[in-house]
């Protein structure tokens, strides 16, 4: 019940064809002016906008990735469009977290771009997986829901839920709107979902004019606050087009002008917690390394850690809160027997490792330990960049780039004899990976003049730097993944068309008790080179789509390294 490509289900999708933006990078693929991205940024933003909300509205997007804050005047101008394709646009784009609005000083209203929000589309798909292994079918679906339709009341989120996982029982079974909603508390009382931004209830004069767009504010104290709803009821099976012809007028018209009616949370919005999923992900990464270092009693120590500070340490926080050794051994699972003096031990081990990804911070209570998050997602990051190193240039070159990890600082000759590798060799893997910026070189002169017979050449690696450089081509590979999916697709239009339309009678037949030699017939419409062909297709986009969620993984982490740098005070 994976969404898979999640596709705005109640997105408005244009159908004009989108002029090609003049636009172009400069200063080594960057552009000028706020928000400045990359090439390959926009190309993935214009590409993820194209796939999930159509043309038009991809058009829209790309020119205020481009451009930065822009009028509606202004946008339909530069894009071509009419204004009612731009306002409708624009509405698809705010609904779905996008796009934002401001009033700048100058006046009216102006509309930007949420370049990292459009981003984090292509992770939608591991999103609702998430869900689905933390709160099973429910929980797969009402993240799902709030994805696909951008904000929903809670009272929409449970009847749409509810419908959906009726469809899928067996004849006679239905799902009550009491256990989706259950579910949906349950997300919410761990920040996996949140409230939607209000416009703040006040009294306003009727002689002062309205401003041109309202101020949204959102609540601290009522962010995970779940209004007090009695949703009572179960959910429903499509009907077949033959009941719904049969039914009587009156009756459907009763039944149009009750659902008309404004539900009881009306005004309350609710949206998928994007940062929450992330802090779960991270926890996730560095409970993994953590056992990949050590052993699975160690990571479970750390996991119940980050379990018990994931709702009081905010996303971007450099530690976790500080936790006694007494509350940790109190939170183990059931199934963890050990004792007192053997969890000690284990919290000094963590504490004690060059890593450092715990720390003590006191003595009370047993000893007070924390999580430091951003040493464990730099150590993460340095982890990846050695693999890639390892990957593209070898052991020997994985073997220098650890070694200049380690040591900091490293002219020529050090790095021969550290790492034990003749010159002409160390020469050419110092000179390849200088030239695809895994390191950088640095020059300290000893006089004024920077001759070279008296500067010293010490080779290193800036690791934020690195990061960046492999995110921008991580960002390049997404975008060429998508094209070649794109690309497979298309050769392929007219038998992928072939296939669901036999797929369909298939299915019709089955549903009106048709004989297995009809059955077999239509089977055949579908050739075996064809079938061949389709079976290869499937394979080829499957194959696509895994590259694609293991080049996010790469891009999660780097990420996150990058933010908690910039973060770090």
């Amino acid at each position: 019940m994976g969404l898979g490509r999640a596709r705005g289900s109640e997105a408005w999708r244009g159908d004009t064809r989108a002029r090609p933006l003049v636009t172009r990078a400069r200063c080594r693929g960057r552009l000028e002016g706020p928000g400045a991205m990359t090439q390959a940024e926009i190309k993935l933003c214009s590409l993820l906008l194209h796939e999930h909300f159509g043309e038009i509205v991809e058009k829209i997007g790309t020119q205020l990735v481009r451009t930065g804050g822009q009028a509606l005047r202004g946008i339909a101008g530069d894009t071509g469009l009419l204004l009612d394709q731009v306002k409708k646009a624009l509405c698809v784009l705010i609904q779905h977290n996008l796009v934002t609005f401001r009033l700048p000083r100058r006046g009216g209203v102006e509309y930007e771009a949420q370049c990292g929000r459009i981003l984090r589309i292509l992770r939608y798909p591991r999103y609702i997986y998430t869900a689905k292994t933390l709160y099973g079918d429910t929980g797969e679906l009402i993240v799902e829901e709030l994805l696909l339709n951008g904000q929903l009341t809670m009272s929409a989120v449970v009847r749409k839920v509810a419908d959906r996982l009726t469809e899928t029982m067996e004849d006679g079974k239905t799902m009550d709107y009491a256990d989706v909603s259950s579910t949906f508390v349950r997300l919410v009382d761990t920040h996996f979902v949140q409230r939607c931004p209000l416009v703040p209830e006040g009294p306003q004069s009727p002689e002062a004019p309205p401003p041109p767009a309202p101020t949204l504010v959102s609540s601290d104290k009522d962010m995970y606050t779940v209004p007090r709803l009695s949703l009572v009821g179960k959910g429903k099976r499509r009907r077949s087009c033959e009941e719904e012809d049969g039914e009587p007028r009156a009756k459907k018209q009763k039944q149009e002008g009750e659902s008309s009616e404004a539900p009881p949370d009306d005004g309350i919005y609710w949206q998928v917690n994007i940062d929450r999923f992330h802090q779960h992900f991270r926890d996730q990464a560095i409970v993994s390394a953590v056992a990949n270092r050590m052993d699975q009693t160690s990571s479970e120590i750390v996991r119940t850690m980050l379990r018990m500070s994931e709702v009081t340490t905010s996303s971007g926080a450099p530690y976790t809160q500080p936790l006694s050794s007494n509350e940790i051994f109190r939170s183990l699972p059931a199934g963890y027997n050990i004792v007192k003096q053997v969890l000690d031990q284990y919290l000094t081990l963590l504490a004690d490792d060059p890593l450092e990804f715990v720390g003590k911070s006191g003595d009370s209570g047993g000893g007070m330990y924390t999580v430091n998050l951003h040493k464990a997602l730099a150590s993460l990051a340095t982890a990846t960049l050695e693999s890639i190193v390892e990957e593209r240039f070898g052991s020997r070159c994985a073997r220098i780039f650890r070694l200049l990890l380690r040591k900091k600082h490293l002219e020529q000759k050090q790095v021969e004899d550290f790492a034990m590798i003749p010159a002409k060799e160390a020469k050419e893997m110092l000179y390849k990976m200088l030239s695809e910026s895994f390191v950088s070189l640095q020059e300290i002169p000893k006089t004024p003049d920077h001759a070279p017979s008296r500067t010293f050449y010490l080779y290193t690696v800036n690791v934020p730097a690195a990061a960046r450089m492999l995110l921008h081509r991580c960002y390049k590979s997404v975008a060429n993944l998508m094209e070649r999916r794109q690309f497979e697709t298309k050769e392929n239009k007219r038998l992928l068309e072939k296939s669901q339309r036999v797929e369909a009678i298939l299915a019709s037949m089955q549903a009106t008790g048709a004989e297995p030699a009809q059955l077999q017939e239509i089977e055949e419409m579908i050739t075996a080179p064809e079938r061949q062909q389709l079976e290869t297709l499937k394979r080829n986009v499957n194959k696509i789509d895994a590259s694609e969620n293991q080049v996010d993984e790469t891009i999660f982490v780097l990420e996150s390294f990058i933010e908690s740098t910039v973060k770090r005070p």
